[in-house]
């Protein structure tokens, strides 16, 4: 029988990454054209409900250099293109083009004079009082970018226990699973909830054929006999920069890594597991459902992506700068 110590602390005590709640809010946000005050950025409440059904975001991680005089944010236009990727599939308008929105994120970094790691969030939604159930297709959108500071988890002994879900996994048929829409994370938000009432930190979902999906809000990964073998596009992921920065990393360093489909039991003979997404970022997973994996801690291959995704999003590697946009202090 394993005990609560050997599995190791309670959920969710090691695992914020996203929000920094010794924070207060940020300054400024911009919203549809201008910087506003974020203290002041209100909507009427017959605005939300059902408007929010059809709103997309992105989540956007912007870090403090190595050297200490600049923010990087991370794959900065391949996020703002995802975004409008998702609005386009959901039918939705925003009035402003890619270009508009990457200054706008650059204004909100230099108008809060942030001077740690930062999360964005730009998320579209349709604009006014929405009263009817069904939003209309082609629906005009306000657009906004918040932020707010996070904790990072890279370069750090962590580890989740997860459990796979009942809940299944969203798909093609019903709701895209490669839009980044509010509205998909309810699918997560009940697995989740499902995992936390029995004692373990995420949920991994499984697609309606069975197979090995993501977690509620990253993708995942196993390690076995020294290949790494990630779900594919098609069963039911979102389309993260996250994994495919992984991917890219990981071969880097000399791994082979597949994407095909994965079962259920190879989670229980994997040697390594772990989730990759931009709030998590490389998040190992030590044990799935009551199952210790490998030794209990992050393997090899998942501490040596650790390393490497920390030292890009740093600036500290020479290597794909092309990802990093620079915010000078």
């Amino acid at each position: 029988m394993t005990t609560e110590q050997e599995l190791g602390a309670a959920p969710m005590s090691i695992m914020d990454s996203l929000v920094r709640n010794d924070r207060g809010g940020p300054k400024w946000l911009w919203r549809s054209g201008s910087l506003v005050p974020w203290a002041d950025a209100r909507i009427h409440v017959n605005a939300v409900g059902h408007a929010s059904v059809a709103s997309v975001f992105e989540g956007i991680k912007a870090y403090v250099s190595h050297d200490g005089n600049r923010l990087l944010a991370f794959r900065l236009d391949e996020h703002l293109r995802r975004l409008y990727e998702s609005a386009r599939l959901v039918r939705i308008d925003i009035p402003y083009g890619v270009e508009t929105l990457r200054d706008a994120v650059i204004e909100v970094l230099r108008a809060n004079e942030y001077r740690e790691d930062v999360y964005l969030r730009p998320w579209a939604f349709p604009a006014g009082i929405v009263q009817e159930q069904m939003v209309p297709a082609g629906v005009t959108c306000e657009l906004v970018v918040d932020s707010w500071t996070f904790q990072s988890g890279l370069g750090t002994e962590r580890g989740c226990r997860a459990a796979v879900s009942s809940w299944t996994r969203i798909n093609e048929a019903s709701m895209p699973p490669r839009v980044k829409a509010f509205s998909n994370y309810h699918n997560g938000r009940l697995a989740m909830i499902e995992a936390r009432e029995n004692g373990h930190d995420w949920p991994i979902l499984l697609n309606e054929r069975g197979k090995v999906s993501e977690g509620p809000g990253a993708c995942i990964a196993i390690v076995r006999d020294g290949v790494v073998s990630t779900p594919s596009t098609t069963s039911g992921i979102l389309e993260s920069l996250t994994r495919e920065t992984s991917i890219t990393l990981l071969r880097e360093l000399g791994h082979t890594v597949v994407e095909r489909e994965v079962d259920r039991t190879e989670l229980y003979l994997a040697d390594e597991v772990f989730f990759m997404g931009t709030g998590w970022e490389i998040l190992p997973v030590t044990w799935v459902d009551g199952l210790k994996v490998g030794e209990g801690e992050a393997g090899p291959v998942t501490r040596a992506l650790d390393a490497a995704y920390h030292s890009v999003v740093r600036g500290r590697s020479p290597e794909h700068a092309d990802w990093l946009t620079e915010i000078p202090f």
